[in-house]
């Protein structure tokens, strides 16, 4: 059986590292019979070409499964850099997002919006113009899920910033915490926000894991269909 490893960010904050390492429990819940393991692309330990060497080592074949909500230097580097050093052995999956189950967890952080004309997604960022691409795909994405319209504000990166969004959206306005866990960048959310509903991030959600799975799943297709499996 291949391998399964989540790359995650890595922080700082104890309640983000519980999160991550819960959302992968969930995965490997959901999937018992892949081996499944966690590397960090930063921050953290183990970091991602360590635990690729071991487990390439140990079993020979593995998909790095980027837990990053879109694409950017860590996904089209980082995570690539693996496959690339390891060619056929070791397979990039894609990001997680944007996907319309990303949507619906946003949504439901939300919560009711009956008093909320607008909603701004407020996004890690990224330099990358395919990750700020991917958030405006998933801004599409709630949009059409919440029926209400949907801007990007980034707390880093090149794109517009959070407190820019803020200040030129009218209206009733509610924050979407478009981040995978709680740490500094969800702090910095709250911060910025003041006097508007925030949602918390999406967390260990088990239709997270599940998109993580399938994005495994994604990655081998086209590996077994050429093997005729």
């Amino acid at each position: 059986m291949t391998d399964l490893i989540a790359a995650a960010h890595g922080t700082a904050d104890p309640r983000g590292i519980r999160t991550v390492h819960e959302l992968v429990r969930m995965m490997a819940r959901q999937r018992p019979d892949v081996p499944v393991s966690l590397g960090f692309v930063d921050v953290d330990v183990p970091a991602l070409p360590g635990l690729v060497r071991r487990v390439v080592a140990d079993s020979n074949q593995a998909v790095v499964v980027p837990l990053l909500l879109s694409g950017g230097y860590h996904v089209y580097v980082d995570v690539a850099a693996e496959a690339d050093r390891y060619p056929g052995r070791v397979h990039a999956a894609d990001a997680l997002g944007p996907d319309p189950v990303l949507a619906e967890i946003l949504a439901d952080r939300l919560g009711s919006l009956s008093r909320v004309d607008h909603v701004v997604l407020a996004a890690a960022g990224s330099s990358d113009p395919r990750a700020l691409a991917d958030c405006a795909g998933t801004a599409e994405l709630l949009s059409a899920r919440i029926d209400r319209p949907v801007s990007v504000g980034h707390v880093s990166g090149a794109g517009e910033r959070l407190a820019s969004v803020l200040s030129r959206t009218p209206g009733r306005v509610a924050v979407a915490t478009y981040l995978l866990a709680p740490g500094f960048f969800a702090d910095r959310v709250r911060r910025l926000s003041v006097g508007r509903p925030v949602s918390r991030p999406l967390g260990a959600d088990p239709r997270l894991a599940a998109l993580a799975v399938q994005r495994y799943d994604e990655a081998l297709a086209p590996i077994y269909a050429a093997a005729g499996r």
